[in-house]
């Protein structure tokens, strides 16, 4: 039972409406989209300010109590799974504040809790562009996109969130406030603790605002469908593009599974025969833009589409991009338990990492839809499957440890954009070294004694 005299502290700081402790409450943050075993929290607070922020780090570190920051909780990776049943959650969706966008210097400061795409939709608003784009953009809050460096569609040329991060203002673990970065291009200020905030899952401090930058958007774009017959030429044909030198802003690739069940629930008029697709657009200057689809259209040939599709108008490429979008949401609902896996290797090796996936797949009798970033290497295995089925729930582990040895061996990595958090920690060596988890373990320990600040993710202290 949670300290009943601590939820009332709790109350008179950020009021009532701001604190969760019944049991229904409760359940609503023992989870995330990982496929892990939920656990609820003793209580949920809601800061609506940076300094009640502060406050509430202070108070529970004072008070021994582990703490789980949570935006929206759209990780996948367990990252805010509360650690037990005496963690209090720090839910930041009460920061929702622009709180500059700055058209002259091309940058803009945010509160944690931001929605990612309302942000970017407001940015167009003010004529400037802001790319990462990960799937959970419509619900998912800037600093945990910060706090997973997540991607999306557009990682291939413009990059993943930390590239756009200038700066971070966070409280450590006793609930000082720690300033890192600025609104200037160039800050050697000190150490890059903002850096080190980055893909730290909540581990090492606690964001309350944050400088991203900004740049101007694409003067043209273009996009076209190529359809294979043959996964595997899709495959070839992604290695081609990226060895021709030309970047495109997105690359996608779809399996047919995922195509065939993706039509099915949007009927946007996708292939339904073809063995793989491949969603590309390219962008910049319009001469560019010609060159680059030029050369684009080339390589398909080359490696045997047998059909290349450009949409006729805007309405036509966003329900391309949309069917895209919806190929997780979509996948999911086909079977009770949905693993998405992001399993990323080096450009070069996609044929190898798509054939790996499927031989994979055929040697476990597995039921799997493969979608993702191949132009930057992030593929996204989606095994479908009930993990009520102890048998069948076995074997998709046994995939996954397969494909993930394979990923490391294609000189890749565990997690393109998903993070590690509980879900993937076991593997962190494999990638790694012993030398690497010690490192970060003293890390941990020196910034946050106590090990309060999600203690079990990453690599544990």
């Amino acid at each position: 039972m949670a300290n009943q005299a601590l939820i009332k502290e709790f109350q008179e700081l950020l009021g009532a409406e701001n604190v969760f402790s019944s049991e229904a409450d409760r359940m609503s943050y023992a989870y995330d989209a990982a496929v892990l075993k939920p656990v609820v929290p003793a209580f949920v607070v809601r800061p609506t300010t940076q300094e009640q922020l502060g406050r509430c780090v202070k108070k529970l570190y004072e008070n021994g109590i582990p703490m789980t920051v949570r935006g929206a909780g759209t990780n996948l990776s367990g990252g805010t799974i509360p650690d037990t049943s005496e963690t209090v959650v720090i839910l930041t969706t009460g920061l929702n504040r622009i709180l500059e966008i700055n058209r002259d210097d091309l940058y803009a400061v945010v509160e944690p809790g931001v929605v990612t795409a309302q942000f970017a939709a407001e940015v167009a608003r003010q004529g400037l562009f802001y790319p990462p784009d990960p799937g959970s953009q419509a619900v998912s809050t800037l600093a945990g996109n910060i706090a997973e460096n997540a991607g999306g569609l557009r990682g291939l040329k413009y990059g993943v969130t930390k590239d756009y991060v200038m700066g971070l203002e966070f409280f450590d673990a006793t609930g000082e406030i720690v300033k890192s970065g600025s609104r200037t291009v160039k800050c050697v200020t000190g150490y890059n603790l903002a850096g080190m905030l980055v893909q730290s899952e909540g581990t090492l401090g606690v964001i309350s605002e944050a400088i991203l930058k900004l740049i101007p958007p694409p003067k043209a774009s273009r996009a076209l469908m190529a359809v294979f017959a043959d996964v595997q030429n899709a495959a070839d044909a992604v290695a081609g593009i990226i060895a021709a030198h030309v970047v495109p802003c997105t690359l996608e690739f779809l399996d047919n599974n995922t195509i065939v069940r993706v039509d099915d629930f949007t009927h946007a008029g996708l292939p339904r025969e073809a063995g793989a697709i491949l969603l590309i657009e390219v962008d910049g200057h319009p001469a560019q833009v010609e060159d680059d689809a030029a050369a684009v259209e080339k390589v398909l040939h080359a490696n045997q589409a047998t059909a290349v599709h450009v949409p006729k108008d805007t309405d036509e490429k966003f329900k391309l991009w949309e069917a895209r979008r919806m190929a997780l949401p979509v996948l999911a609902r086909c079977r009770p338990t949905t693993v998405l896996e992001d399993a990323t290797v080096p450009r070069s090796q996609i044929p190898a990492m798509v054939k790996a996936v499927n031989d994979i797949a055929a040697k476990y009798r597995l039921d799997v839809g493969t979608f993702g970033h191949a132009g930057d290497g992030n593929l996204h295995p989606t095994f479908l499957c009930d993990k009520r089925d102890k048998d069948e729930f076995s074997r998709v582990e046994a995939a996954i440890d397969e494909m993930f040895d394979v990923a490391i061996k294609l000189k890749g990595t565990l997690s393109g954009e998903h993070g590690i958090g509980t879900a993937k920690a076991k593997w962190m060596e494999k990638e790694t070294s012993r030398g690497t988890i010690l490192f970060s373990q003293r890390l941990r320990k020196a910034l946050d004694p106590k090990g309060l600040l999600n203690p079990s993710k990453l690599v544990g202290i």
